[in-house]
């Protein structure tokens, strides 16, 4: 992709980001029923980290160790997982909890791998603790640590087992486009703006190196977990499919002999496992009811090397999901980010160009009449172009849980019916320009039609692939 589309992009994601709050990392409290140790452990690529070791007061020896690895998100301090780590600790588990790293992460660079090792480091940090046994200590990983804990635990026999919440077993990019397009039929918007634009963009995303880690394929990675897996999801989550993942995680873990899985659906709750009041688009403090007894009581059983056998389904309630996934394989060619760059090029010195000798025409005082066609499709092709990409960047960037479409009639935002209108319109306009070509007078009154003519063909095929000109 273009360096100029790259900073763009970039800058609209920077801006939206600082529009909300930065939290620092810091020292997490405790309840006073509990003991907190500061601790600080290695990396990957020999970063210090820093967390905070819950236990109960007395001296329990023996105890099983549960290292926390966070979801997707820069800098995510320990805080952030304080209710789970209290919950846990207070079932007899000795947890740690850390700040996620910042350097070498955020929103165009990360890597699993070396978020695998920070995990692995504080396993190691756990293992050393007063009172755990360190072949007792597993790692528990929440939706993007749905994806780093099993690399850590296939990469050191120190892990002992492996609880995954909100885990998703599909790649990241087809996660995120789903994610989306879920959020935006939740607002009530069908057809192509959800089935088609959102991924479309996705992949272009991508292709452009602005999307890290896009078609990592987690299943591969699961089927060399040999620990047992304890896998935890809400009827409500709205960033991992509830309906497809389990299944396919399943097989993963069949495929390589585990024989060990457990996997459980909890009722009203939300990607996290929090509970929800409506439908997942709200996280509400509190854990789902039974799922901290759940952790306690199943990571006993794992670390004593009792863990359940695995089970034929899912135990629990059936999830909501009300659209399936699609494939977000990486483009053809010609639909690659710097097709894409050279279109968008292309539509803005077409379109721009025809107003701009316009005015300069009519400054002179030599300007030539070319009727309405010209002037509609400078119009309404810039206004497309432009409009179209700011409206979809907004929504990926907004978008998940609950979207804000704006206006929504027939199923079809107001803005979205608005740009399609704006398509066809540049699209009518398009064919009467041509005709106005032929009859300039003039070369280079023709050469300047000609060149509107040029990106008007081009914008035509170019809407209907991100679908403006889809009913």
């Amino acid at each position: 992709m273009s360096r100029v589309l790259v900073m763009i992009v970039a800058a609209l994601i920077a801006l939206i980001a600082l529009t909300g709050p930065a939290t620092a990392a810091q020292a997490a409290p405790a309840p006073e029923e509990l003991v907190a140790t500061e601790v600080s452990f290695t990396g990957g690529g020999g970063l210090t980290l820093r967390g905070t070791v819950l236990s109960t007061r007395g001296d329990q020896r023996g105890r099983p160790g549960l290292v926390l690895v966070h979801g997707a998100g820069t800098g995510t301090p320990r805080t952030k997982l304080m209710t789970e780590a209290t919950e846990f600790a207070r079932r007899g588990l000795t947890v740690l909890v850390y700040d996620k790293r910042s350097e070498g992460y955020s929103l165009f660079e990360r890597s699993y791998s070396q978020l695998a090792d920070d995990a692995l480091g504080a396993v190691k940090a756990l293992r050393a603790q007063p009172g755990v046994d360190p072949a007792k200590v597993g790692l528990w990983g929440l939706s993007e640590g749905g994806w780093v804990a099993p690399l850590a635990a296939t990469r050191s026999p120190d892990v002992a087992f492996v609880v995954l919440v909100g885990a998703n077993a599909h790649q990241p990019l087809r996660q995120q486009a789903w994610a989306v397009s879920a959020g935006l039929r939740k607002a009530g918007v069908t057809g192509p703006l959800p089935d088609r634009a959102v991924p479309t963009l996705y992949r272009a995303i991508a292709d452009g190196g602005l999307f890290p880690e896009p078609w990592y394929d987690p299943l591969p990675t699961l089927g060399e977990v040999r620990q047992p897996v304890l896998a935890i999801w809400g009827t409500h989550d709205l960033l991992t499919p509830p309906a497809e993942t389990p299944p396919l995680m399943a097989r993963a873990l069949a495929s390589g002999g585990n024989g060990h899985v457990t996997m459980r659906m909890f009722a009203g709750a939300d990607h996290a496992a929090h509970q929800s009041p409506d439908g997942g688009v709200t996280r509400l403090p509190e854990l789902a009811p039974g799922y901290a007894d759940l952790v306690g009581s199943w990571v006993e059983q794992a670390a004593e090397g009792r863990a359940p056998r695995t089970q034929d389904t899912v135990q629990g309630p059936r999830p909501s999901q009300d659209s399936p996934t699609v494939a977000t394989p990486p483009p053809a060619w010609w639909e690659s980010a710097p097709v894409q760059t050279a279109a968008l090029v292309l539509f803005l010195v077409a379109f721009l160009a025809y107003p701009i000798t316009a005015l300069l025409r009519r400054i002179r005082g030599t300007s030539v009449p070319a009727g309405w066609a010209p002037r509609v499709l400078a119009l309404s092709g810039l206004a497309v172009t432009l409009g179209g990409f700011c409206y979809l960047m907004y929504l990926l960037m907004t978008g998940g849980k609950l979207a804000s479409p704006g206006p929504v009639v027939a199923g079809r935002p107001v803005l979205w019916l608005l740009l399609q209108a704006l398509a066809l319109t540049a699209a009518v306009a398009t064919v009467g320009t041509a005709r106005a070509c032929r009859r300039a007078p003039g070369r280079s009154e023709r050469l300047r039609l000609g060149a509107l003519v040029a990106g008007g063909a081009v914008l035509i095929p170019w809407a209907f692939y991100w679908g403006l000109l889809l009913p």
